[in-house]
């Protein structure tokens, strides 16, 4: 985690210095406008900075919410700001080849002075337009057939909620939307695969309040993801779950019944855990290669350590469909599939985008989702 931090410094802080040069340095502005470009983009980006480290602390969670929302944001803008300006670069090379060298400097400073602002523009309309998208999780459908699920549960409907990511950006009220969906779609089973929360556990209690009012006959069932463990307080985490009426599958099974036939619903913790939390695919599945299960997971991925072992379908999200273009491209590096369905080492997997967002409450080509799956015989 820690070489992650300093990675992220690094590259935040190469990011500042581009934009810096590009904005402030090549176009030749004024003194004064020089000073007070470059005092903004130190201020977003120090804020920023402060945020993602949990370092809004003062008043409540509800009042820092809307300046960590700015200052995470400013991140989305920095990146589309610095795609836009690596691309007028292109342009600035052409002319510069074809000016004469006495022209150059004059020639190309009216030319950063008319794309700097067009960059500004497009960079900002990108992230009001992703800040947008992000708010609203539409609730999607999909179907999975399988011989081994048995004629009872026949067009059983599964929620799969995940990575609403409560906290520091996402409050009670963006928790009552997904959970008002969810209730909307009327499902007979509902997951949680991890990522509900993105904050200790002291400052943000109040925020998956409304969890409890999900309803499903099947029953309401979680497991942890990687960032409850970066929470320092996943046990905490873990027993408001329980209390608020969630079953937590703590590397462990639950049998569904319907009639006189069962199914099962497995959960793992997520590989991130250590200790008590540390995950054991072993633990979670044993005994269930005698009935249809379903196995909830937070990572694709780790449906790599559970084939063959009695899996019909796993359950996943973590990869948030990228959350912002271009990162969509990257999530490859790390998992085995970006989102919708695809088949791990032999396991079905069924990946989310995700309800919510990770840092800045911004999706771009990613938009935010509660899959529905239809679980049907065949």
């Amino acid at each position: 985690m820690l070489a992650f931090l300093l990675i992220a410094l690094t590259v935040v802080g190469l990011l500042t210095f581009w934009l810096h040069r590009r904005l402030v340095v090549a176009p030749g502005w004024q003194t004064r406008w020089r000073y007070a470009v470059t005092l903004l983009l130190v201020a977003l980006t120090a804020l920023a900075v402060v945020t993602a480290a949990g370092g809004l602390r003062w008043g409540t969670a509800d009042d820092t919410r809307p300046v960590a929302a700015v200052a995470l944001s400013w991140l989305v803008v920095a990146l589309y700001l610095s795609l836009a300006l690596a691309a007028t670069q292109l342009g600035a090379l052409a002319l510069w080849l074809v000016t004469a060298r006495e022209r150059r400097a004059p020639v190309l400073r009216r030319f950063n002075r008319v794309t700097a602002p067009v960059a500004a523009v497009a960079a900002l309309g990108a992230t009001a337009y992703g800040a947008v998208e992000a708010s609203d999780p539409t609730v999607t459908r999909t179907t999975y057939s399988s011989a081994q699920l048995p004629q009872a549960f026949d067009r059983t409907t599964v929620a799969l909620v995940t990575d609403l990511h409560a906290g520091v950006v996402h409050g009670s009220d963006f928790a009552r939307t997904v959970v008002d969906r969810v209730n909307a779609a009327k499902p007979d089973l509902v997951v949680l695969s991890g990522d509900v929360v993105d904050a200790p556990f002291e400052r943000h209690r109040a925020e998956i309040a409304p969890l409890a009012d999900l309803e499903a006959p099947l029953g309401v069932f979680a497991v942890t993801g990687n960032h409850e463990m970066y929470t320092g307080s996943t046990a905490q985490w873990v027993a408001e779950w329980k209390r608020l009426g969630i079953t937590v599958l703590s590397n462990s099974s639950e049998v569904l019944t319907r009639g006189a036939e069962t199914i099962r619903v497995a959960g793992v913790h997520d590989r991130e855990g250590t200790g008590e939390f540390a995950p054991d695919p072993n633990r979670a599945l044993g005994g269930t290669t005698d009935a249809f299960t379903l196995y909830v997971a937070h990572q694709p991925v780790m449906a790599e350590v559970s084939s063959d072992r009695g899996v019909d379908l796993q359950l996943s999200g973590h990869t948030h469909g990228g959350q912002v273009w271009p990162f969509n491209l990257l999530v490859p590096l790390q998992q085995p599939m970006v989102e919708g369905f695809a088949v791990v080492d032999g396991v079905p997997v069924i990946t989310s985008r995700g309800a919510g967002t990770w840092g800045p409450p911004v999706r771009i080509a990613a938009a935010p989702e509660i899959p529905i799956v239809t679980l049907r015989r065949g």
